[in-house]
């Protein structure tokens, strides 16, 4: 295939590898962290396909080159659009807002004109790398514009999106001043993806009460003022991980001795709770370590007997409402390990940095309580990862109902991470479950990770996309016009 004609093309914020330069200039690249390239690394490195992204340096210019299979074309931007597309708009105005304005989003022009401008770069990018006919996959909320960009500029494609973290209810979305802008943008597309079949359902709804479509179905019909019309999917496709991948990786002799080590490193307690995540205000962590903290006061666990081990991978540094959690975060850790911490027992072990897969599964390995308590999540794959692991059976999830896993791990523990009291009495069921008890509830766990995996989600979502896009084809034999609806230019 030439290197400008792939037949799938994916499109993202980020490329799946970052850029690193050394004291001497030396330029490597290093695999991404993050949810998005760990599902979708498995789709494309075995197939002909492209990746647009952005290479996470500003100001640089780098051709498009080849990595582990994929060809790679980087898009680049500048440290200013960095600062309004990504940690503006997307960061500071769309993530709030679609995660339950847990923060307050914040509205600001000159952001949403650098969100614009960047979306069409890339509809621009993605347009050069695509064959005739080619599939083209966009994923998540920094690219919501570039759907209809895309079919602005190659009316040929099969454009499908997929949002990765939730769609907001109506009355949320609504504050949004580019909210039209939005949905005309995600429109472009054949199909649009979601996490939750709520989410699903309040983007129809939004689509409802903001145009003149009918959506309320999941498959419904766009007509222009001019009478074109094509068929939009609108519906829910849970993503997952490399389940088998995964349990394979944590059944290795090296990751399963490192598992041991790091319960010795530990203090070999009786319990090891973990929470690993982003350092994000969505996550719920500062809930989390607040319910270990009551536990040690109500002295219903010691830290002789149990400690939390805390992965909090830096997030968005440069964006005021994770240097305020980072800070208040780390004072909470510190007082409650200053309070409660003794000579050769930490209470809380803190790690605000990233760890390679390996070391991830030796973590998820040696952990008693897995704790997944996000205020707001699309998924969370970490949830699907422990139990990935858990090829022993032992082990327990306590899972917040706030995210999508929660719609298919009913083998977990779930809590409300807003009821403190009820967390409290869910950790201690977790650290005392019985192993009859843990071993049932894993095997239901595992049943459903291992059979709904990666590759599952990617093949449900392409294989609607060929289904929508062949009856597409079928109007525009017939002479109808592919455009989405009748204000498209207007975003760009």
């Amino acid at each position: 295939m030439s290197k400008t004609g792939f037949d799938l093309v994916v499109v993202s914020n980020r490329l799946p590898v970052d850029l690193c330069v050394d004291g001497a200039g030396e330029v490597t690249w290093t695999r991404s962290p993050g949810g998005l390239v760990t599902a979708l690394d498995p789709v494309v490195k075995n197939a002909q396909a492209a990746w647009v992204g952005w290479s996470g340096a500003p100001d640089q210019t780098i051709e498009p080159f080849d990595a582990a299979g994929t060809f790679l074309a980087p898009v680049e931007l500048s440290a200013a659009e960095v600062a309004q597309y990504y940690e503006g708009f997307s960061n500071d105005t769309l993530w709030p807002l679609y995660h339950d304005v847990i923060a307050p989003p914040a509205y600001h022009r000159a952001w949403w004109d650098t969100y614009r401008r960047v979306n069409a770069r890339f509809a621009h990018a993605a347009a050069k790398q695509a064959a005739e006919g080619a599939t083209v996959w966009v994923h998540d909320y920094q690219l919501q514009l570039v759907p209809a960009l895309l079919r602005q500029l190659r009316p040929d494609l099969r454009i499908g999106f997929f949002n990765h973290i939730p769609f907001p209810p109506f009355e949320l979305f609504q504050q949004l001043p580019w909210r039209r802008q939005i949905l005309d943008g995600l429109l472009g597309a054949d199909v649009i993806g979601f996490q939750r079949r709520t989410d699903a359902a309040n983007f129809r709804r939004a689509v409802q009460l903001l145009t003149a479509i009918n959506a309320r179905s999941e498959r419904f019909t766009i007509k222009t003022d001019d009478g074109e019309r094509r068929t939009v999917a609108a519906k829910a496709f849970p993503i997952s991980i490399d389940s088998a991948a995964f349990n394979e990786l944590a059944r290795t002799p090296e990751v399963q001795q490192r598992a041991k080590e790091i319960r010795k490193e530990l203090g070999n307690p009786d319990v090891v709770m973990l929470g690993v995540d982003r350092l994000d205000y969505t996550k719920g962590i500062r809930h989390r370590i607040k319910v270990y903290g009551e536990l040690l006061h109500d002295e219903r666990i010691s830290v002789a007997d149990c400690t939390l081990v805390q992965v909090a991978s830096p997030s968005r540094e440069n964006v005021e409402a994770y240097q305020d959690l980072r800070e208040q975060v780390e004072i909470l850790v510190g007082r409650i390990n200053g309070e409660y911490g003794e000579l050769g027992h930490t209470a809380i072990h803190y790690l605000h940095h990233s760890y390679p897969q390996d070391e991830m599964a030796a973590l998820y390995l040696a952990a008693d309580v897995m704790l997944v308590t996000s205020l707001r999540d699309g998924m969370n794959l970490v949830a699907k990862e422990y139990v990935a692991a858990r090829h022993d059976l032992s082990g327990a999830l306590v899972l917040s109902e706030l995210t999508g896993a929660a719609d298919e791990l009913s083998g977990a523990i779930m809590v409300n991470p807003h009821d403190i009291d009820g967390m409290k009495d869910a950790f201690m069921h977790a650290a005392h479950m019985p192993a009859a008890e843990s071993r049932r509830r894993m095997r239901r766990l595992r049943r459903k990770v291992m059979h709904n995996d990666v590759s599952k989600w990617a093949h449900a979502f392409l294989d609607m996309l060929v289904v929508v896009g062949d009856e597409n084809d079928a109007h525009r034999n017939r002479g109808e016009s592919l455009s989405p609806v009748a204000e498209v230019e207007n975003i760009a």
